[in-house]
């Protein structure tokens, strides 16, 4: 069975939705990071204490879920659906082939594993 590791990455206050989204699929783990970067959005200015300055880095969140190949469609469509705000920065969404995974505890490979 083939394997995928979906890499997103979104704005932070949509994450429960993205989490909820997911649920539904039968998607059972991921891991979140809170991350820092920017793309097209080019930062943004921010004002302190009267000077204005430039914040180079956004907040963002990265999240990544391993499924089987034949739920991945399915759960990209679904982050981009709950992650879509229609503005500049909504994020991206990338999908990796998985040659393998192990579950430590079990010893338990590939799709088993997740």
């Amino acid at each position: 069975m083939q394997m995928k590791l979906i890499m997103a990455v979104i704005k932070p206050f949509k994450l429960e939705e993205v989490r909820e989204a997911l649920t539904p699929l039968g998607v059972e783990g991921m891991t979140v990071s809170e991350v820092k970067g920017f793309g097209r959005q080019k930062g943004q200015a921010e004002i302190y204490r009267g000077a204005e300055y430039t914040v180079n880095f956004l907040p963002k969140v990265k999240i990544e879920i391993a499924v089987g190949d034949e739920l991945a469609e399915q759960v990209v469509e679904a982050i981009t659906k709950a992650a879509q705000t229609g503005k500049i920065g909504d994020g991206k969404v990338f999908v990796y082939s998985l040659d393998k995974a192990v579950r430590i505890r079990t010893g338990e490979t590939n799709s088993d594993a997740l």
